[in-house]
């Protein structure tokens, strides 16, 4: 069970780390917060995998879904979704 817990814990924060690195922008959280976002990622894009496909996610749409929620947080806060001072994405 430690085991399954210690696992989790690097995946989430490795997960959560690339999808800070795939969306960059100002994100004051720390490693807690980052792995968080790791784990929630994982877990939406293992519920959404296996609805459409019927088997579980890989660790590419695990960082794809910590993406989405980044990016959703981001959406949500009004402010920045690239660069500090932008408020908006290009059109």
């Amino acid at each position: 069970m430690i085991g399954l817990i210690i696992y989790s814990l690097i995946v989430g924060l490795v997960v959560g780390a690339l999808a800070r690195l795939a969306l960059p922008g100002p994100d004051p959280m720390g490693i807690g917060a980052t792995i968080l976002l790791g784990i929630a990622g994982s877990v939406v894009a293992g519920v959404v995998s296996w609805l459409l496909f019927g088997h579980v996610a890989g660790f590419i749409l695990s960082v794809a879904g910590a993406t989405l929620i980044l990016y959703g947080i981001r959406r949500s806060r009004g402010g920045s979704l690239t660069r500090p001072g932008r408020r908006s994405l290009p059109h």
